[in-house]
């Protein structure tokens, strides 16, 4: 190692990563607490600015019929709070004039200017006031408003707000110049809303105003109680003196740490938040960043993210470098069976779904003066989708946050390979590991629970490290989205009326696309069954038919599907944490078991409880290849090897009478030569561009993926470094490219 022997040196030097911060802190404060006072002190600061009610204003917001000023008079009856109406109570009193009169009187622009001022000339606390629906249009009032007040967004359904407004016969609303539909103003005015909320109410068609008031009451309490959404590692146990406080974390503290100490992951203390199905309703017809907005916001404490910085996220992320408009569409297979394209992301995987939301979720949860070094290891799609998304962050945080991907330099496809190597930017690095992606996954823990290594590069270089696999709650909780979406967008096209169930067909190694499917469901999407689908590595197929996960005289096989050439399932321990009621103890128990005895074996109790959701089978090389074969000539629609797999397994396991969807975890195009094989197209020496475009020629669903194309026409191969199976060897690439590419950047 570099500099490590020095590490017993350094331990009493002050810790440069939380120097801004002023926390006081001694020479025995341990350094992974560190970060912990830093977030805590950042909290705080939070806080303070968000106390308990108090005098604050709850001010309601939303478009004109939503329901503000009626809501607003029983919250204020609630509460015993004085209510304000904006129209009424401001407007009309200072101009002597109804609104109406106004804006007649004046136009749009002059209007939006003068209700600015007035709303500007006003002040109030402790009271319950409720907007014009243009109010937001205009900043300066705005943020006037927002210094003494929490600002409820009332969300309601746009048909519902335009039937009120017909019967309320009201045909003409600020902003609105001729040739603008009614419907078109609305859908404009959105923009502002989203901008200025601090909490948002879906209001479900047929709601009434005292059920509108007791979710905006709710609402306000979830805003102000910082403390009520917090996380704990599945190896956590329950201190039996019950006054002794939970080791508990935020969700910011559990995106940057990753990793829990205790080599545990971590999850919510509490369950998943459950939207009601009028809720779901409404998001039928939304589009997919509406939907994971309002589903990440219930995840989500706007303490972590505040709700518009996150909607910017979202927006960033989903944004144009998706080759699909729907980000994730469902198609149509045959029968029953429907796919899931979850490939229509910047490298072609679903990893992208998650993986270009991720970076800036973390960028924005990490302390001001601290790097970063994130440890990722890929069994080949996570790879390409880390460094491509880290590489989107902006100028000033690529400067303190960089990546490594470590990928088994023979256990990927050649185009993987080609793809991780070739998404090298200045703030991501690949690294070849001369073993397996089981290798790759388990070095990097080890590396995360070595206090002493993690605690040196804090004190010599200001860096933490952290992850980015699915090990990490801010990359996992993005997928829960698609899930929920594919079953809207069923009931959206007509296949099924919400409330009928579905089964989900998932191809897994490491066990986090189907935890996501589990979420969704706990989130209130009526999935009937997981099918786990895998290859012939499997281990989790043998563990869900037995409850015996058995590591022993069980080798690696190479396959067709790298990405699930897996036998290390890190995402199970979320699950069976789940099913086990939380027992921290058991799952330290049964993973030290796997970890030194390469087994465990679940009692009866448990197994039986998995079967009751989940079910099971695995395809091999050939008959992958077959369900290729056969689906192409069959309906035109060529499938990746992973999907291929869940495919096969469908096929066997599903219950014709229920529909199936089916993740397609990969394009095709990364797989050219297993395709190729499939298909019995003769391959003569031709480079991946030129299979890609043969590929093109039988204009097969789906079309190609021009990012992927573009990958192969580049010539330039870039250097990568490669390594041996040694941890010592990994750690000593870690510390040196924090050396060179950091540290020279730090400057707090």
């Amino acid at each position: 190692m570099l500099r490590f022997n020095r590490y017993q040196h350094l331990k009493q030097i002050t810790q440069k990563c939380v120097s801004s911060i002023h926390v006081k802190t001694d020479k025995h404060t341990p350094l992974f607490l560190s970060r912990t006072f830093a977030l805590t002190e950042l909290r705080k600061s939070w806080c303070s600015t968000h106390s308990l009610l108090g005098d604050k204003n709850i001010i309601l917001m939303g478009p004109p019929g939503a329901g503000k000023t009626t809501v607003g008079k029983i919250i204020g009856q609630k509460l015993g709070r004085c209510v304000i109406d904006v129209d009424n109570d401001i407007l009309e009193k200072t101009w002597n004039m109804s609104v109406s009169e106004k804006l007649q009187d004046v136009g749009n622009e002059q209007f939006l200017e003068e209700e600015g001022k007035a709303v500007l000339n006003f002040s109030a606390s402790g009271s319950v006031i409720s907007l014009t629906g243009s109010n937001p249009m205009h900043d300066a009032s705005m943020w006037h408003l927002k210094k003494n007040g929490i600002i409820v967004y009332l969300d309601v359904p746009l048909m519902d707000i335009i039937s009120r407004l017909k019967l309320m016969k009201i045909n003409r609303i600020v902003g609105q110049n001729s040739g603008m539909s009614m419907k078109e103003l609305l859908k404009f005015r959105k923009q502002y809303y989203k901008k200025w909320y601090d909490a948002r109410v879906l209001c479900e068609s047929g709601a009434s105003p005292e059920e509108i008031a007791d979710k905006v009451l709710n609402e306000v309490k979830r805003y102000q109680d910082v403390d009520s959404e917090t996380f704990i590692s599945t190896r956590h146990v329950c201190p039996k003196d019950c006054e002794q406080k939970v080791s508990t974390k935020f969700f910011s503290e559990a995106v940057i740490e990753g990793l829990a100490s205790d080599g545990g992951l971590f999850v919510p203390e509490k369950e998943f938040p459950k939207l009601s199905c009028g809720e779901w309703k409404n998001l039928v017809g939304a589009t997919y960043v509406e939907r994971a907005q309002i589903l990440l916001e219930r995840c989500i404490h706007p303490a972590d993210i505040p709700a518009a910085r996150l909607g910017e996220m979202i927006e960033t992320a989903y944004g144009e470098n998706f080759a699909c408009s729907k980000i994730a569409p469902v198609r149509h297979l045959s029968g029953n069976q429907f796919i899931l394209e979850l490939f229509h992301g910047p490298t072609g995987s679903f990893k992208d779904l998650s993986l270009q939301l991720m970076p800036h979720i973390f960028a924005h949860c990490i302390p001001p003066s601290c790097n970063y070094m994130i440890l990722v290891a890929t069994s080949g799609d996570t790879g390409s989708a880390v460094l491509n998304g880290f590489s989107r962050l902006s100028k000033n945080e690529k400067q303190r946050i960089a990546v490594i991907t470590f990928f088994p330099e023979n256990g990927i496809s050649d185009f993987q390979k080609a793809q991780i190597v070739g998404s090298q930017r200045e703030n991501a690095w690949a690294v070849g590991v001369k073993s397996d992606f089981d290798f790759c996954q388990t070095a990097i823990k080890r590396i995360f629970k070595d206090s002493d290594f993690t605690g040196f590069l804090t004190v010599e270089y200001g860096t933490i490290l952290s992850s980015a696999n699915s090990i990490n709650w801010g990359r996992l909780l993005p997928q829960v989205v698609y899930h929920a979406s594919a079953y809207l967008d069923l009931v959206s096209q007509g296949f099924i009326s919400f409330g009928s169930p579905v089964d989900v067909c998932i191809p897994t190694g490491n066990f986090g696309n189907i935890l996501a499917a589990v979420y969704a469901k706990m989130m209130g999407i009526p999935i009937r069954k997981f099918i786990c689908a895998s290859n012939q590595n499997h281990v989790l197929t043998d563990f869900i038919k037995t409850g015996h996960y058995d590591l022993r005289e069980r080798k690696l096989a190479q396959t067709f599907s790298p990405s699930i050439d897996i036998l290390k399932s890190s995402n199970l321990e979320r699950h069976l944490h789940l099913m086990a009621n939380k027992d921290g103890q058991l799952m330290t128990k049964l993973f030290n078991q796997l970890e030194n005895h390469h087994h465990f074996q679940i009692e009866k109790i448990l197994v039986e409880k998995l079967q009751e959701d989940f079910v099971a089978d695995w395809c091999s090389e050939g008959e992958c290849l077959a369900a290729i074969n056969s689906t192409y000539n069959a309906s035109g629609y060529i499938l990746d090897p992973h999907t291929a797999v869940a495919k096969v397994v469908a096929d066997r396991m599903q219950d014709k009478t229920c529909p199936v969807i089916v993740s397609s975890t990969a394009h095709y195009s990364k797989f050219a030569p297993a395709i190729m094989q499939a298909l019995k197209i003769k391959e003569i020496n031709q480079t991946s561009s030129s299979q890609l475009y043969l590929l093109g020629s039988y204009n097969a669903l789906p079309p190609l993926h021009e990012a992927l194309l573009e990958r192969t026409k580049q010539q330039e191969k870039m250097e990568y470094q490669v390594c041996s199976a040694d941890i010592n060897v990994l750690k000593s690439h870690v510390e040196k490219l924090i050396q060179n590419q950091l540290i020279g950047r730090f400057s707090g």
